[in-house]
């Protein structure tokens, strides 16, 4: 196995940073790496948020779902699908009648911010500084809109949070599905029921022997812990809103 995959396959989501701030050097080095990344065009539809200020990110850790480790990490990176600078640019360019951004140039940023994001991800590990995808970056649109200067046809699609590993750190790795439940030959295969408990036997292997959800199974957990919590039917909303303006709904 050669050392890119070895990396890949040794990286968690890390959650705690030891205290010391990232290098610019090493900083600089992210940035470029992702500035790197495939995208659609070669358009770059998107912009990175580089945040170090202590009281944003104090912010955000309440805004995120309410996770303290946030305001802790070194560096913060929002990764924006950014049709907001092209749009722009086209009415600079003296076209008439500009088409307001849509769906697919929506997709299209997102895509370009995510992998991009990734890039940061990789690149930030080989250098021995860990990271954590957060989703969460996606509600309370409104007062990230304020908070980060968000014009519209902009769209938070990821955030990172970064900083170095703690020495001797003890990396817990969590199981992920089975291949033959991800990867289809040709066309998609539709699983049966059968195989789909097979499929979610290791998750179930997880299940707390007590939740605060009451639930059954894992299932049920899942269910009642992401699909109708409170953050998610907020994210679901705050996703709605901004689409307002790719629709065509809101100017």
């Amino acid at each position: 196995m050669n050392k890119t995959i070895e990396m890949i396959n040794n990286r968690v989501s890390l959650r705690k940073y030891e205290e010391k701030p990232i290098s610019k050097e090493h900083l600089d080095l992210i940035i470029k790496s992702a500035i790197k990344a495939p995208t659609a065009g070669n358009m770059m539809m998107y912009s990175i948020l580089k945040i170090t200020d202590a009281e944003i990110k104090e912010k955000l850790s309440k805004t995120c779902d309410n996770q303290p480790f946030i305001k802790n990490t070194p560096v913060v990176l929002i990764f924006l699908a950014d049709l907001h600078k092209w749009f722009k640019y086209f009415e600079l360019s003296g076209i008439e009648n500009v088409k307001s951004p849509g769906m697919n140039d929506f997709m299209l940023g997102v895509n370009d911010a995510v992998i991009a994001a990734q890039n940061a991800v990789i690149a930030a590990e080989s250098l021995g500084i860990g990271s954590c995808y957060i989703g969460d970056i996606m509600e309370n649109y409104e007062t990230h809109k304020e908070l980060l200067n968000l014009p519209n046809y902009t769209f938070p699609a990821a955030m990172l949070t970064l900083g170095y590993y703690p020495e001797n750190y003890n990396r817990k790795f969590v199981g992920r599905f089975d291949e033959e439940f991800v990867v289809f030959d040709e066309k998609y295969k539709n699983i049966k029921d059968e195989e789909l408990k097979a499929m979610f036997e290791l998750k179930e292997g997880t299940f707390p022997k007590t939740n605060p959800f009451n639930a059954k199974n894992h299932g049920e957990l899942i269910y009642k812990r992401k699909t109708t919590a409170d953050f998610s039917v907020e994210m679901e909303r705050s996703i709605k809103e901004n689409l307002e303006y790719f629709l065509g709904n809101k100017k």
